[in-house]
């Protein structure tokens, strides 16, 4: 069967359009997952901003996206700082206490354990602490606002 030029025309200009219409909507797909799950840039990552900055940048949210009148943006700041200082109080009463927990279960584990391994013991905790506390550092410098937010 042999095709006429006007009908591989067709075809090709179908192609064309059918290319056209794909790549349209893979574009949109892209953009919107991309909104969605845009990686972090190298430089936010290793300069997060203080707490300060990540302060001015969510009142400055709540304004935009609230439209709210400068009495309620110092209504807002008052709520944020109490908030903060409420978060404060709770950590330290509780930090004390999850101490003394913590010291309970190193006294009780001495006392099971055998003079190697409470030697192994300690190593294990040291290691699990500076794990913790490199864990922790990491969390500071990678989440906006510090603690309580």
């Amino acid at each position: 069967m042999k095709l006429s030029r006007a009908t591989i025309a067709l075809y090709v200009g179908l192609v064309f359009v059918c290319g056209g219409v794909v790549g349209f909507f893979a574009n949109r797909l892209y953009a919107a997952g991309y909104r969605f799950f845009a990686p972090t840039t190298a430089s936010a990552a290793q300069n997060p901003p203080t707490p300060a900055e990540f302060r001015k940048w969510l009142v400055g949210q709540y304004q935009k996206r609230l439209s709210l009148s400068d009495d309620q943006v110092q209504k807002l700041n008052v709520i944020l700082d109490e908030t903060q200082r409420q978060v404060n109080a709770i950590h330290a009463e509780m930090d004390p206490q999850l101490d003394a927990v913590r010291q309970n279960q190193i006294t009780r584990m001495n006392l099971m354990l055998s003079p190697d391994q409470q030697s192994d013991y300690e190593k294990m905790r040291e290691e699990r602490l500076k794990r913790q506390q490199q864990q922790k550092q990491q969390r500071r410098t990678s989440r906006p606002g510090g603690r309580g937010f």
